[in-house]
């Protein structure tokens, strides 16, 4: 048997991945050493035996397990089996760090040797996240059968069923802690078999006997960091909902492609779902269009504090002074106000786009959105938060209402790119964003929870390139 894991495999360049994978088969190399003195080894193969290493050239290194297989077979009289784990763990961090071509080159050339022209193995299996029918590291393979989260086929093998974690719960002597469990720690979905639960959060769990993230933190959610980031507007707004517990409708198709998860409409919400951190509540195949369609949400509390603590992440680098913002904010200070939020847009925007070849006009809506997943993470405990709802004579952009026993002031704030044909400058932008919220009767809905006209404030964002204009009025 042969077994492997690029689990570890978190590079953040194309040289360091292939010599960490190198470094992976030279220790199998060095578990077999007893292969040297077997006598089932010529010399010219004991010789390139001894050159497999960390610095080994790439198209040697191609063909390094290929080479360990039929050692082993010849040693053991029978064919080997091949187990690789996180196969697509360095592909995740290659596509974030921008060497997916180079490392896709590598890994394709050691796949196929491996598992299409290998006849020493009986059979193999990989686990990952991505479905890898349609993906470019197994174009020469036709070898494969593909179990997916929504396949039958091992459904009862991937976690723990919520009757043995209940069992397990008693014998702990935790009973009265099942339902907190539940809400941490299911809602995977296999198949057609619901409430099955990670087993290292559990495990952790009944060691520990608190409740954490224990899962979430365990696993990289730079992949998911970076597609949320850089997504556009409709993908912020779909995450702010699911962080508020609502549900996404959509299509999916399970054949993830990482060329196209920046491109490809839905591929995110494939690639949450696949890696666990979406579940489908429900899901429907259609036969005749061969679409899936999928009701989806986020899979428990555990996914839903790893989501806002990557959220707290974007805004929480020193040179990016969100909290000095928001303390800015809460004090109603317009002119700190102003001096922190140009700060961060000058630090944020180009982290909230996506390249170059996206329009221009699109920034300030990531801005926007990102803006208010930043406030759902530091403001959530203060106030409900909700962006783009109907009012009583239009939409407003944000709205802050104070939870209850705060005694906080109510906010509607709105966002505007000035508009030179129309605006003379940010002021006029501004204003007219105020006059919008008069005009509108944008507080009808905060006047109708009882809160005094006078206590609320607004707020008008006018935006113009990385410059940043607020200002504020309140009805009397």
């Amino acid at each position: 048997m042969i077994f492997l894991s690029f689990a570890n495999v978190k590079e953040t360049t194309f040289i360091n991945a292939r010599k960490s994978i190198c470094h992976i088969i030279t220790r199998l190399y060095n578990q077999c050493d007893f292969l040297l003195a077997s006598g089932k080894l010529n010399e010219k193969e004991k010789e390139m035996y001894e050159r497999v290493s960390d610095d080994m050239e790439e198209y040697f290194a191609a063909d390094t397990l290929n080479s360990l297989s039929n050692y082993l077979n010849r040693y053991y009289g029978q064919k080997v089996l091949i187990f690789l784990d996180e196969y697509d763990t360095p592909l995740q961090e290659a596509y974030v760090h921008g060497y997916w071509k180079e490392l896709v080159e590598f890994i394709r050339k050691l796949f196929n040797s491996t598992f299409k022209t290998n006849p020493y193995m009986e059979r193999a299996i990989m686990t990952g996240i991505t479905r890898v029918s349609k993906e470019s590291i197994f174009s020469d393979l036709n070898n494969l059968t593909v179990v997916t989260t929504t396949s039958e086929k091992y459904r009862t093998q991937f976690g723990f069923t919520e009757e043995e974690v209940f069992d397990e719960l008693d014998s702990f002597g935790m009973s009265e802690k099942k339902d907190g469990v539940k809400k941490w720690y299911d809602g995977f979905t296999f198949g057609s078999l619901k409430d099955v639960y990670n087993p290292w959060s559990i495990i952790n769990f009944l060691e520990e006997k608190k409740y954490r993230p224990y899962w979430a933190n365990s696993s990289s959610n730079s992949l998911v960091g970076l597609l949320i980031r850089q997504g556009n507007a409709e993908t912020k707004m779909i995450v702010e909902d699911l962080m508020k517990g609502r549900r996404l409708e959509t299509e999916i198709d399970e054949e993830i492609i990482f060329d196209q998860l920046l491109k490809k409409k839905g591929a995110v919400w494939s690639l949450l779902l696949a890696s666990g951190y979406l579940k489908a509540v429900e899901w429907h195949f259609s036969e005749e269009t061969g679409i899936s369609s999928y009701c989806l949400e986020l899979t428990n509390q555990e996914v839903h504090i790893m989501f806002r603590n990557m959220i707290h992440g974007w805004f929480s680098q020193e040179d990016i002074p969100y909290n000095n913002f928001i303390k800015a904010l809460l004090l109603d200070d317009v002119e700190a106000m102003n001096e922190f939020m140009n700060e961060i847009a000058l630090a944020t925007f180009s982290s909230f786009d996506i390249a170059t070849s996206v329009a221009k006009n699109d920034a300030p809506e990531r801005f926007y959105h990102g803006f208010v997943l930043g406030l759902m993470v530091e403001l959530a405990d203060r106030y409900e938060i909700t962006s783009n709802p109907e009012s009583r004579f239009g939409r407003y952009d944000i709205q802050l209402v104070p939870r209850e026993g705060t005694e906080l002031d109510p906010m509607m704030i709105e966002f505007k790119v000035r508009k030179p044909l129309k605006e003379a400058s940010l002021e006029e932008t501004a204003a007219a964003e105020l006059a919008q919220i008069r005009d509108k009767n944008y507080d009808a809905s905060l006047i109708d929870r009882g809160f005094e006209k006078e206590r609320i404030r607004h707020y008008g964002f006018a935006f113009e390139g990385k410059q940043v204009l607020i200002r504020e009025e309140r009805e009397i």
